[in-house]
């Protein structure tokens, strides 16, 4: 195996709660609107320090999609997932973006977003 390079964001970044590893920028959300089984969730054009499992299928509210789940390099702790297909017209614009749900993450001012009512924080 070889060695891990954390990736050390400038700026309001958003960090994983177990470790603090910096996953995404706060510049990089293109919306806050998505929900996942746990709650509110985020979807980054970019993320970081992440290394991706398996594909598989998963219905979703908005249908079926090819996904794989987002780990945190620093920890090993799930954060989210990838859009890799998108099956639906619709929903391609999905594809290749990121969800980081929230109750995974510290805010950009380390606030833990699972207990925040602030969006922007």
């Amino acid at each position: 195996m070889g060695l891990i390079y954390l990736i050390s964001l400038e700026g309001k970044a958003y960090s994983c709660k177990q470790c603090q590893t910096h996953l995404a920028l706060y510049s990089d959300v293109i919306s806050k609107a998505f929900l996942c089984k746990n709650g509110k969730a985020y979807l980054f054009d970019k993320v970081v320090n992440v290394t991706v499992g398996e594909k598989e299928e998963r219905m979703m509210i908005t249908g079926l999609h090819t996904v794989v789940d987002i780990f945190c390099v620093g920890c090993g702790s799930i954060v989210g997932w990838k859009y890799e297909v998108a099956c639906e017209k619709n929903q391609k614009y999905k594809e290749g973006k990121f969800i980081i749900e929230r109750f995974k993450v510290l805010g950009p001012d380390g606030t833990d977003m699972a207990e925040s009512d602030v969006e922007d924080a």
